[in-house]
């Protein structure tokens, strides 16, 4: 299909998007938090419970462990748009230093 689109050439434009490494960091930033808001949670009502009610128990680990997930992946989102921006940000800098107007 090379008659179809025109070639766009590349213009060797670096990304601003977070590196590799910030993004799996990230998510096991979300991992970690979810593990231990579900075990929290467990524990916190299993602890509460004095008959044993390992169902209810399980119910609000779930939630507490989707809380924490929820609120470290917010947390985390916003960290990579702020790395993102400050790349960004840099970059134009450093374009303005090299390419000064006249």
């Amino acid at each position: 299909m090379t008659g179809r689109f025109p070639e766009i050439p590349s213009t060797g434009i670096p990304s601003a998007a977070p590196s590799s490494r910030a993004r799996l960091v990230a998510l096991l930033a979300i991992v970690f938090s979810g593990s231990c808001g579900g075990l929290v949670g467990y524990a916190v009502t299993d602890l509460q419970c004095t008959e044993g009610c390992p169902t209810m128990a399980g119910v609000i680990g779930l939630g507490g462990a989707t809380l924490a997930a929820v609120g470290a992946g917010i947390v985390a989102v916003l960290a990579l748009r702020a790395m993102a921006e400050w790349r960004t940000g840099s970059r134009q800098q450093v374009a303005r230093d090299h390419h000064p107007v006249d």
